[in-house]
Formats: structure tokens, sequence, C-alpha cells
């Protein structure tokens, strides 16, 4: 490993501030929404004070439980405390941020520019590395019209494969099935064309490409609740090519770690929702040509992921 990284980012997931007194997850555990505004806080502080060169969102930058006449105030009062950051911010969107707001009004304010209200996009901070971001939302019953060809879509897809009259209940379902829940979503035949085309651009520049996606991609690393509903078909994609080193992601606020078959590291970030008051979930990431080190704070776990050769 190289002295000095060819880059630091920062990394946080799952603020889900609302101003309402704390509360507990559907599975009991506690939540504290006020909170999370503070571990934010001190994560921007932190990243600016390391000098770090960009900053990741995995998402859930509202919780659905937040008063809906207070959403579009309280989205932009978290992205104001984001644009704190001496660097850009890149944002992805989750369950949750749609559960306040629909695409058209979301995306701009998280400085999301894809065309028709997607909100996959890829970029690259420095030469050696691509960052994908890809959309979870895709195809959702939640965020888009409720005529919507991609509403449609997921509504058909959930009542094929979940019984339940209400489709965020697992009961019933097993295994890998219990991920076919309305809270999550799918990637789209256009956005795995997509990937696909920026996988092979990776590997014509000898990029190593890092997967964001609020939703976790490998059944090791996850709750079989958290998962893509097409995380197959995505790995799929990126088990064609050699340049997908580690994909990153949240939803699963527990956390999670996993080496897939290919060789993918498959890291998924602890909640800052969850941080009792005075504790911390916000990390740093250091890039260097073989392995990514996070360095996370408190209850976000550091890990070193080394790249196979």
């Amino acid at each position: 490993m190289g002295k000095e990284p060819l880059a630091s980012f920062g990394v946080i997931s799952d603020v889900q501030y609302a101003d309402i007194p704390d509360g507990r997850s559907f599975l009991g555990v506690p939540r504290y929404y006020r909170h999370s505004l503070l571990v934010l806080q001190r994560a921007v502080n932190k990243w600016n004070e390391e000098r770090l060169k960009f900053v990741i969102n995995f998402g859930d930058t509202v919780d659905g439980f937040c008063p809906k006449d207070q959403s579009l105030s309280v989205v932009n009062n978290i992205v104001d405390e984001y644009s704190r950051f001496n660097g850009p911010v890149y944002h992805m969107i989750g369950n949750h941020c749609l559960y306040n707001l629909p695409r058209e009004k979301l995306l701009p304010l998280l400085n999301i520019r894809g065309r028709d209200s997607l909100a996959y996009y890829d970029f690259s901070p420095v030469p050696e590395y691509r960052f994908v971001v890809l959309d979870g939302y895709d195809i959702s019953a939640i965020g888009w019209p409720k005529d919507h060809p991609n509403t449609l879509k997921a509504i058909n897809f959930l009542k094929e494969r979940n019984p339940n009259s209400d489709k965020n209940s697992p009961d019933g379902l097993l295994g890998l099935d219990r991920r076919f829940l309305m809270f999550n979503g799918a990637v789209g035949r256009e956005q795995l064309e997509w990937l696909d085309r920026v996988l092979q651009d990776a590997t014509k520049k000898e990029q190593k490409v890092v997967v964001c996606c609020h939703l976790p991609l490998d059944a090791r690393a996850s709750s079989n609740e958290a998962l893509l509903w097409n995380y197959n078909e995505v790995m799929d994609v990126i088990h064609r090519y050699e340049c997908v080193k580690v994909c990153l992601a949240g939803h699963d606020h527990k956390g999670g770690y996993s080496v897939d078959a290919y060789g993918v590291h498959h890291r998924i970030l602890e909640a800052a929702l969850e941080c009792p008051p005075g504790t911390n979930a916000f990390g740093r990431v250091d890039l260097y040509r073989d392995r990514l080190l996070v360095s996370g704070t408190e209850r976000l776990k550091s890990q070193e992921m080394v790249f196979g050769s």
C-alpha cells in the first residue's frame, strides 16, 4: 500500500432526520430522529478538518415519519448541512426520501441531474477510479406518479411475488423472496444497459470501479428484506467485468460485509439514524491502487478491502 491514498472521501447513510420524538423500527430498534442531524453536523466538521476530496450520501436523507408539510423545508435544511462541506457532495435517493417528495421535486434539491427524473450517474474523482451511482428505485411503487409505467411495473411485480395485502410485509415469504417488499425497488432495463456501457468504458480506461446503491446487492452482506429486487441481474452485469472492486450500500441499518465468489467486496454502512445521543456513524474512505480502507467513527465499523489480483 502506498503511503498516500490517491484520494479520500467521506461516507454517511440513512440520516433519516425528522423533527419528531425518538421512536423504533418495525423490529423494535431505537431510532433517534433529531439526533441524526447532530451526527451529520459532526461528520461535516470532521470531513472538512481532514480535507477530504468529496462526500457520498447513501440515501434516506429524511424519514418517512417527517410531517409532510415539512418535507420540502427539511430536505432543504439537510442539503444545506451537506453544503457546509468544502467540496462536492454526491447524493443518492432512498425509499424514505421518496415517501416525502416526488422525484421531480427531490432530484433538483439533491443536485441529481439525470434525464427523465432518473437518479443514476457516474463520476471519476481521480483517473484511476470510476464511481457508479445506481438508482435502486428506478422500478418502484414509490416516487413516480401513480400512472407512470415504472409504478405500474412495480405494482405488478409485487402482486406476482408478495401475496400480502400490505406489500411492506414479508409474512409467509421465505429466504431471498423476503426482499419483495414495497420499500425496495429494482434497476430497470435501460439502467442495466447503461451500467454495462460504463463498465466497458472503465475497462478500456483501466479504471477500478466502486458501485454505490442505497439498496444492497449481496445476500451475504444484507438482510434478505433489504436487498434490491433484481440484485442478481445487476451483479450478472458487474461480474462480466473485472473492473468492479467494491459495492457500497446503505438501507440495511445494522451494516454488513461480504466478499462474493468473484472477489467483489460488499460493504453496507451502518445508519446514522440509530446512533444514541453522543454517538456517531460516519466514515472516511481512502482509495489506494490495491484496496479501499474504511475508517469508521464509532458505530460505523472500519474495514480494509484488499483487491484480488
